[in-house]
């Protein structure tokens, strides 16, 4: 089985490849020190098993394992933790592969033994009940055969786009199979829905202005690409966009 280990610190992840070494059966295949790394090799190495630390800096395990069940060779997952009663509970609850820090060869086994591939519901729900963010960073889009993750903080909009949701960023569009629906319920702090087909970064709004035709126009500040004519705000939705504007 081939294994790839993450881990945003070294000295985990020399355990965790002698412990590997010492097994028959299992080859690590690579390693990497962050989430966004991970998901890059797990694309490129199509390892089995990736052991996978929760707490890391910028991109945490949840969202990495969420990133890695949308490839097209979606990998199982044994999380690493050090003792978190929040997180334990709720892998324990699901059945999911963990093991504690220092980690143990004999659980090491078990749990990659028993590994399994994770739903993405079951992971929002792991996130939730170890009082993990369950909102992303990043979003995972594929262009050309190459992965890549948008930072959600350079995202001025999504817009439906007949059966995909664009994604309009600072350095471009990329195109992604999530739904709109999904995305305004994941980042409803951040986003505001316009229209049925739309939704808008706060922080990129720059003021709403009134169309000849008295209806309202989300202007976006400078350096986005977006076209206005895409963000005119529907009837439906104006209220709503008011309250969340008061004051752009």
């Amino acid at each position: 089985m081939r294994v790839l280990v993450v881990d945003d610190e070294q000295p985990a992840r020399e355990r965790l490849k002698q412990l590997l070494q010492d097994e028959a059966g299992y080859d690590c295949v690579g390693e990497a020190g962050n989430g966004s790394d991970a998901v890059r090799m797990a694309a490129e190495m199509r390892p089995d098993i990736v052991l996978l630390d929760i707490r890391m800096p910028g991109m945490d395990g949840i969202e990495t394992a969420h990133h890695m069940n949308s490839l097209e060779h979606p990998p199982a997952i044994v999380f690493t933790t050090a003792y978190d009663e929040y997180a334990i509970d709720a892998f324990d609850a699901r059945a999911i592969g963990y093991v504690l820090k220092p980690v143990r060869r004999a659980r090491l086994t078990g749990a990659l033994d028993h590994a399994s591939r994770l739903a993405p519901r079951a992971l929002k729900s792991v996130a939730t009940e170890a009082r993990l963010s369950t909102a992303r960073r990043h979003i995972c889009a594929r262009a050309h055969g190459e992965l890549r993750l948008i930072p959600v903080t350079d995202i001025f909009c999504f817009r439906a786009d007949q059966k995909y949701v664009a994604v309009d960023h600072e350095n471009g569009q990329d195109l992604i199979d999530d739904s709109l629906t999904a995305l305004a319920d994941e980042f409803s702090d951040d986003f505001i829905r316009i229209h049925r087909g739309a939704l808008v970064a706060l922080r990129y709004i720059d003021r709403v202005e009134r169309t000849a035709d008295g209806r309202s126009l989300v202007v976006l500040r400078s350096g986005s690409h977006v076209d206005d004519k895409e963000l005119i705000i529907s009837r439906r939705h104006l209220a709503e966009a008011r309250r969340r504007l008061k004051g752009v």
